[in-house]
């Protein structure tokens, strides 16, 4: 993609953000599904690792390499007119600035990175580690002269066995990494929780993402709480594959 593209979708992500609380940004995983998502009137999309994966019949937790992402995202971003961010797991053991531009090559956007280390045995980073992470994501977009938006994901929550136990630990890496130059941060599996939601939404200056079902969750009540980004993980293809289901179920022998 010509990279004068590349840039203009970047700073449109970056307006997006600013303009719409919450931005919802469909999870796609193919050509098909982002034009949809698009035909339907979303002026974004992310790239979700996990339905990408199911739909190549590869496992989610880096179960492709970083080289066969970039292949399958490349024609998606270039099948749609509007940003399209990558979710790059905990980066495929890539140092940043590789990561960046692998990115910025197949014309991504924005990237969502966990600290959840997929390659090192699932190992949790940090918080200076993945704050350091982030800065060197950071750094790599600013000297490639793109303004990447970037997702600061944490897993805290989706491990811990008592989710408001973690709280404190919680903001203060999502803290960090906004120090370090995320853009928005990301505690997953916390859709369900107002309370920890709103404390979270409270807590950080920046955008909160939360994963939704497209279905069963309602997009004011995230507004209510505050939160500034929406994006649905691999609820959309579960939810389109239960559609798809009860459409075929009539039809089978």
């Amino acid at each position: 993609m010509d990279s004068r593209t590349t840039v203009e979708r970047a700073q449109r992500l970056k307006q997006l953000h600013a303009e719409h609380r919450p931005l919802v940004l469909p999870t796609v995983w193919d050509v098909w599904s982002a034009r949809t998502a698009a035909d339907a009137g979303f002026p974004a999309l992310t790239v979700g690792s996990h339905p990408l994966a199911d739909s190549r019949g590869a496992d989610d937790q880096e179960g492709q390499t970083f080289e066969e992402v970039l292949a399958a995202v490349g024609p998606i971003v270039a099948a749609v007119d509007v940003p399209v961010s990558v979710d790059l797991e905990s980066g495929y053991g890539q140092k940043p600035a590789d990561l960046v531009a692998g990115l910025i090559e197949v014309g991504g956007v924005g990237l969502n990175i966990e600290d959840t280390v997929h390659s090192e045995g699932g190992r949790v980073r940090s918080t200076q580690e993945h704050a350091s992470y982030i800065a060197g994501l950071r750094a790599a977009a600013d000297d490639a002269g793109v303004p990447v938006w970037i997702n600061g994901r944490t897993d805290l929550f989706l491990y811990a066995e008592d989710a408001s136990a973690v709280l404190d630990e919680a903001i203060e890496r999502m803290r960090a990494l906004v120090r370090a130059g995320a853009d928005s941060v990301y505690p997953v599996r916390i859709q369900d929780n107002d309370e920890l939601l709103a404390a979270v939404t409270a807590a950080v200056s920046v955008p909160v993402n939360s994963t939704a079902h497209p279905v069963k969750h309602d997009l004011e009540r995230f507004r209510r709480l505050g939160v500034g980004r929406i994006t649905y993980g691999p609820l959309l293809q579960l939810a389109m594959t239960d559609a798809m289901k009860g459409m075929l179920a009539p039809w089978a022998p």
